[in-house]
């Protein structure tokens, strides 16, 4: 699905210019569970927005579904990763304004889905994560675990192959947060490939491998003993 030869990316802030990775290769299998660690700074975030098509190397080759994107413009990444790859942050990013169904169909909102199949999938995501009964609501009027799984069903709701996790627990208490842990195993086992962002050793463990970082480069990328 991922291949990521010899990447580098780097960043210039006035007289500085600090390398957030540094000649990664990684390749990433449709169906694998893959959890990123490190420390903070360590690049763990800049690799995760090259695996989402958000940002584009400096050097090196960046392979999504055969197709060598580096160097591809912004509007050909967008269309690329539409409907394709899905996003689940550590603050939601649900917008207050809108109702929970109307947050999480805004994931089909490019796509070519008919307002009638919009309704019967969104209604059919959220009774999925348990959350169908706060449909009206906004984001404000949930609890915090209660917003992840609205943030996981806007991010499944379009059926991406590819389901990239930022901290997806590092807002939630310990019972919310192995509750979602828990979803993101059933969502593995159902298909999706996953790589997750995660301070938490005990919640990269639960993943099938797990690539470290260090200072830009990896240091570890080992599977999960059976």
């Amino acid at each position: 699905m991922f291949m990521l030869v010899n990447m580098t990316k780097t960043y210039r802030g006035g007289e500085v210019q600090t390398t957030a990775l540094d000649r990664i290769d990684l390749t990433i299998a449709a169906g694998e569970y893959v959890a990123i660690t490190g420390p903070s700074g360590c690049g763990k975030s800049t690799l995760l927005s090259m695996l989402g098509l958000l940002d584009t190397p400096d050097g090196g080759e960046c392979w999504f579904d055969g197709r060598n994107v580096a160097g591809w413009s912004e509007a050909q990444l967008n269309r690329l990763r539409r409907g394709r790859i899905g996003f689940i942050f550590q603050n939601f990013n649900l917008i207050e304004e809108l109702t929970v169904a109307e947050n999480v169909a805004l994931a089909l909102d490019y796509l070519n889905v008919s307002a009638t199949q919009r309704k019967v999938r969104v209604a059919a995501m959220l009774d999925q994560l348990g959350v169908a009964h706060r449909a009206g609501h906004r984001p404000s009027q949930l609890s915090g675990g209660q917003q992840q799984r609205v943030a996981i069903a806007r991010a499944l709701v379009a059926s991406p192959a590819l389901l990239l996790a930022d901290e997806p627990t590092g807002n939630l208490d310990t019972a919310h947060g192995d509750e979602v842990m828990r979803i993101l195993r059933q969502i593995n086992a159902d298909g999706t490939t996953i790589v997750m962002v995660t301070h938490s050793p005990a919640h990269a463990a639960q993943a099938s491998r797990t690539v470290r970082l260090l200072d830009g480069r990896i240091l570890i990328d080992a599977l999960q003993p059976a």
